[in-house]
């Protein structure tokens, strides 16, 4: 650690309008939730101040809404703009312009609704390990740490107690990142950690920002674009089977389709035949063309596949190999850009439509395809949920 950094780690924190220092229910830094059930725990004390409450963080106070928030994930980004809030991010962790390009390519068809990601700042350090130089939060001076402290802890570089100076002297954190797939936290958190779904995080996310009224609105919109998804899924034995995968160098990397976590929200609910149902599926899963022809699924959805990676180029790849040209879903043309998996409730809404679509384009229209820049235009009277009215909501218009 630096002289200056020491020099700061001594002092109380800048943040005027935490002045209570984030408190954390019980006093440390993975404090739990409180036994609430409640997917958001928001109670407002009469000084004007209002307390949040998300594990693995537990309560943290705020006396005003978050101006300058420092953003890991898109999950997080995607939640500040479809609360107005989109301009108080000051970073992500990876390439903003990638990562902008992502959120953009579905915001370009909500009209009023943009990402500028061209002055944030990358976190990451990109050299190969994945971890956070800890002067960035310095710098960076957030009201906000929109990110997993838990996270945080487990990175080359950092401990526990690295963490806490950071709430301490710059800002709290709020962040659940191992709802992703319910993943096993690092040690120190595991007692009181808790899985949320996307939508109980977005609530939360929505108390910080105050914006109650535009989540309840977008939950409606969900719902109703759920239930609009489960009365017209077609019997149970007339589902195609599905492979999640990523494709590199001639090499599948599967996923399961009906996993815990918000990285499946897309997906899990049209309950398709999981074509990898029967492997036992790791981070170090790998199928070479031989061993996929095995598999067969009849469909293949490439996650990342919206302004991540070129399906379009994968899939005259697959066409042109002389095995993989023979997978059922290439030769039915059924080989589809999918959604990210770390999408925040606005992605979502895309996702699922884009999901219904590509899955069962009896019941849903067909998918227009995508063509490596912005979510296709779907004449309005394909469209499953209402473009117009969640813009306004975003812009607080409704």
């Amino acid at each position: 650690m630096s002289s200056e950094n020491t020099v700061r780690a001594e002092t109380p924190t800048r943040r005027q309008y935490l002045k209570l220092g984030g408190s954390v229910v019980g006093g440390g830094l993975f404090a739990g939730c409180l036994n609430d059930d409640r997917a958001d725990s928001m109670e407002a004390d009469p000084d004007g101040t209002y307390s949040v409450t998300m594990a693995p963080t537990g309560a943290v106070t705020f006396s005003d809404v978050p101006e300058n928030v420092l953003v890991y994930s898109l999950l997080y980004a995607d939640m500040a703009v479809a609360y107005g809030h989109g301009d108080s991010i000051n970073s992500l962790g990876f390439d903003a312009e990638a990562e902008g390009q992502a959120l953009n390519s579905f915001y370009d068809v909500l009209e009023g609704v943009s990402f500028d990601g061209s002055d944030l700042t990358q976190l990451n350090t990109g050299s190969g390990s994945v971890t956070i130089d800890k002067e960035l939060f310095y710098e960076l001076d957030s009201d906000l740490h929109l990110l997993d402290p838990c996270l945080v802890s487990s990175m080359d570089g950092w401990d526990r107690s690295d963490v806490e100076e950071i709430k301490s002297t710059v800002g709290p954190w709020f962040g659940n990142t191992y709802s992703r797939e319910h993943a096993e936290p690092p040690e120190e958190c595991r007692d009181d950690y808790q899985y949320y779904t996307l939508w109980e995080i977005a609530e939360n996310v929505a108390a910080v920002f105050q914006a109650r009224d535009r989540f309840e609105a977008l939950t409606e919109v969900h719902e109703e674009l759920i239930r609009s998804i489960q009365l017209n899924l077609p019997p149970e034995d007339e589902r195609p089977t599905v492979g999640s995968v990523i494709v590199m160098d001639e090499t599948f990397y599967p996923s399961e389709t009906n996993a815990s976590g918000f990285a499946t929200a897309d997906l899990r609910p049209f309950e398709v035949p999981d074509a990898f149902a029967a492997e036992d599926i790791t981070y170090e899963t790998a199928y070479d063309y031989e061993t996929m022809l095995e598999i067969d699924p009849d469909i293949l959805l490439h996650r990342f596949g919206i302004a991540s990676y070129d399906v379009d180029h994968i899939r005259g790849t697959l066409e042109d190999h002389p095995v993989a040209s023979q997978l059922t879903a290439v030769e039915n043309d059924r080989v589809y850009a999918s959604g990210n998996p770390i999408q925040g409730p606005i992605m979502n809404l895309f996702q699922l439509e884009m999901a219904a679509k590509q899955l069962y384009p009896d019941q849903f229209g067909e998918w227009p395809g995508y063509g490596g820049d912005t979510y296709p235009e779907i004449p309005e009277d394909e469209q499953l949920f209402d473009r117009d009215y969640v813009a306004a909501v975003i812009q607080g218009d409704f």
